[in-house]
């Protein structure tokens, strides 16, 4: 089992203690009040995500073993939430991992496929689609 597979899992069962979904929205908002802040700077048009109804910001940290990291953040709680699960997905991972990973199995395992609004869910797919096309550019390197 791959390290990404196994942060599912592990948050797959943090998710299956919650019952019913407005533990889980409640639990995925705390998730986001952990998120470090941004800086102003941080908060730039290079970094904002296309595709998002709220507003959100990821930066791509590359690090010296080759893996990536991100850091995120959005004017909106749930939002911010959703980033926090990318992030700890994602995160400290190398991008040939990240792009063979399953994504969509991902959500579906959480559960968050078919209890996101289809607008949260757009949002949702292009902040994935950013860190995809950040991993591809840094295997291509």
């Amino acid at each position: 089992m791959s390290a990404i597979d196994q942060k599912l899992e592990d948050l797959a069962a943090e998710f299956e203690l919650l019952g019913d979904w407005e533990e889980r929205y409640r639990y995925v908002i705390e998730l986001g009040k952990e998120l470090a802040p941004l800086t102003d700077a941080e908060r730039s048009d290079a970094n904002k995500v296309r595709g998002c109804a709220s507003q959100v910001w990821l930066v791509t940290e590359p690090q010296g073993d080759g893996s990536l990291r991100w850091r995120g953040d959005s004017d909106a709680h749930i939002v911010r939430g959703l980033i926090a699960i990318l992030l700890r997905l994602y995160s400290g991972e190398a991008p040939g991992q990240i792009l063979a990973f399953d994504v969509k199995q991902a959500l579906e395992t959480l559960g968050l496929s078919g209890a996101l609004s289809s607008q949260r869910s757009n949002g949702l797919a292009s902040m994935v689609a950013r860190i995809r096309r950040d991993a591809e550019l840094a295997k291509a390197a």
